[in-house]
């Protein structure tokens, strides 16, 4: 039976010296950053927020909503999960059409006041092994209980887009090495960009268990 080692990472961040002081600057230039800074916005947000994701689950949603004080766009732009679509280009896409729309539907486009100007940043994700390997699931289980939660975040959402695995390695691993499809299923059917990374070790940890005890 194959191991599977766990493998946490660590974000690269580089501030790219563009900034947004209005919502038609912040449109202006999601159009024209690098790819990587749509992902360090809304991907590797979850990577800064092990415990609490919020109601603005991405850098864009939140920076509308408390920053400009536009609620209202800061919840369509709450909507956008990467779960949902399938790429970061699709991702930009999504974006650029919910600001173009919202601009259109009003007279005066919002601007910050007393707030930050949203200053856009671009990343690199490391991995870094963590020197854990299983090999059956009992001993998952206890792993993820203690391992750094970079690691969730490596296995369930860095595989999955970066890696173009489409899948993350936990469900890829118990399927093929645990021979438990099911259980793979349900992991692989957790909307991950629903929790904070401690929301979902123990969610995963939820799964796994009932596995064991009903096996």
């Amino acid at each position: 039976m194959s191991e599977f080692e766990f493998k946490g990472c660590v974000e690269i961040k580089e501030l790219l010296g563009r900034r947004a002081d209005d919502e038609r600057q912040l449109l202006d230039l999601i159009e024209e950053v690098p790819v990587d800074s749509i992902y360090y916005h809304t991907h590797s947000f979850f990577l800064r927020h092990f415990y609490f994701a919020g109601a603005y689950p991405n850098d864009f949603a939140n920076w509308a909503a408390i920053q400009v004080r536009d609620r209202v766009l800061g919840e369509k732009l709450a909507e956008v999960t990467p779960s949902g679509v399938g790429s970061l280009e699709d991702i930009r896409t999504e974006l650029i059409e919910i600001i173009d729309s919202h601009l259109s539907s009003i007279k005066v486009v919002p601007v910050i006041v007393y707030g930050q100007p949203f200053y856009f940043m671009q990343s690199k994700i490391i991995e870094i092994s963590t020197g854990i390997k299983v090999n059956n699931l009992g001993a998952f289980i206890e792993a993820l209980k203690t391992i750094d939660a970079s690691a969730i975040y490596n296995h369930m959402f860095e595989a999955r887009l970066r890696v173009r695995r489409r899948r993350s390695d936990f469900a890829i691993w118990i399927a093929a090495a645990l021979g438990m499809i099911e259980l793979a299923q349900k992991v692989e059917n957790i909307d991950s960009y629903m929790y904070s990374l401690e929301g979902l070790r123990n969610k995963l940890i939820d799964l796994c268990n009932y596995q064991l005890q009903n096996e």
